[in-house]
């Protein structure tokens, strides 16, 4: 959610808004690869706050990061928190925020992707069910809330992940290096990303993984998410799949990349496959067709003209893979509806509202 909380604290700090904006990196990635290259590459303010988490169990990350932030609020004492998405950060820093009776906001709230397995699931759930001013991306997450009772100041504000990549993909495009340092030509390519507990927690949910991703006869990238990187090298009974991918003709790994060259590397892509809810939408606004390892997604608009579709690691998903990278079967029809997430405008939208906090939540 980095780029797209550039995107509203950019809205904050224009002169006529006159609105001081704090920012508090969690330091809760794996690796700082994932992390300080942000501060570098978008222009974002340096946080004026690292509570440097780092990586554990739900329970101990969540339980250090409601710590420390408490400890940050106490001391700014802010008229609003603002959290984005359905991390352990965002319900940690939800429930800091309301204990100390400060004002909640919740930046992606409404999603639901139904499955309680999922942790982003339950924390996206109470993050909405604590927040006092609810910005939801989509007409379909007002719905659900709205089926669960949600209905005070709840904002249509549209995506700030739209906004991020209309304003960002102009950049990627004259900036990043990553195609030219690959020596990859665009639409050559399958780009891949795996990192979701319910595809890398369970050794055999891996091997039916890769058994699908081995199948494809196609180049495929794949920048390795640390999580997964550190389940593939630490557990035992995964050695023979660390061998088979190091081995692979097709499968090429990658160090994680930076957001600018991520846009870079889905925009030249043939086809995406993911677990990722954010790769999901990214391919949607570049007009990529994707195909998401999962059995469900927060993201059903687009799933809308086939720009999207779920699948199982099977022979069945490589020929869904086939008929994408031929350009047949159950491939994209006509063209994604951006417009059911905003107008690329979806931070001015949260600040203005953020500015009528103390009418807005009387």
């Amino acid at each position: 959610m980095v780029a797209e909380a550039v995107r509203v604290a950019n809205q904050c700090r224009l002169p006529h808004q006159q609105v001081k904006h704090t920012v508090v990196h969690t330091g809760q990635h794996y690796d700082r690869s994932m992390s300080d290259v942000f501060f570098r590459e978008l222009p974002i303010p340096t946080p004026e706050y690292n509570l440097e988490v780092g990586s554990g169990s739900h329970g101990k990350q969540t339980a250090a990061l409601l710590e420390r932030t408490e400890q940050v609020l106490l001391q700014q004492r802010p008229d609003v928190v603002v959290v984005y998405g359905d991390t352990n950060s965002t319900i940690a820093a939800g429930l800091a925020a309301v204990k100390l009776g400060i004002p909640l906001a919740h930046v992606e709230a409404g999603l639901r992707s139904f499955n309680r397995q999922m942790p982003e699931e339950i924390n996206r759930v109470a993050t909405d069910h604590i927040s006092d001013l609810l910005f939801c991306p989509t007409e379909t997450a007002v719905q659900n809330l709205g089926r669960e009772g949600i209905t005070k100041n709840v904002f249509l504000s549209g995506d700030v992940m739209l906004d991020a990549v209309l304003s960002f993909r102009r950049v990627a495009q004259q900036r990043s290096e990553i195609l030219s340092d690959l020596a990859l030509t665009a639409k050559s390519y399958v780009l891949l990303t795996i990192h979701r507990a319910e595809n890398t927690n369970s050794n055999e949910r891996i091997q039916e993984v890769l058994d699908f991703l081995l199948g494809i006869k196609h180049p495929v990238v794949f920048p390795m998410h640390p999580r997964t990187k550190d389940r593939l090298q630490k557990e035992p009974g995964l050695a023979d799949c660390r061998k088979r991918l190091e081995q692979s003709d097709t499968i090429r790994v990658i160090d994680p990349v930076s957001y600018v060259d991520m846009l870079a590397l889905e925009d030249g892509a043939r086809l995406i496959i993911t677990d990722s809810g954010g790769v999901q939408k990214e391919a949607y606004f570049l007009e990529v067709p994707c195909l998401t390892v999962r059995g469900e997604t927060e993201w059903v608009e687009t799933l809308i003209g086939g720009w999207n579709q779920l699948v199982e690691p099977s022979a069945a998903a490589l020929s869904e893979v086939e008929g994408v990278w031929n350009g047949n079967g159950n491939g994209p029809r006509g063209v994604p509806n951006l417009a059911c997430f905003g107008n690329g405008q979806a931070a001015s939208r949260i600040v203005a509202a953020l500015l009528q906090i103390k009418q807005r939540i009387a």
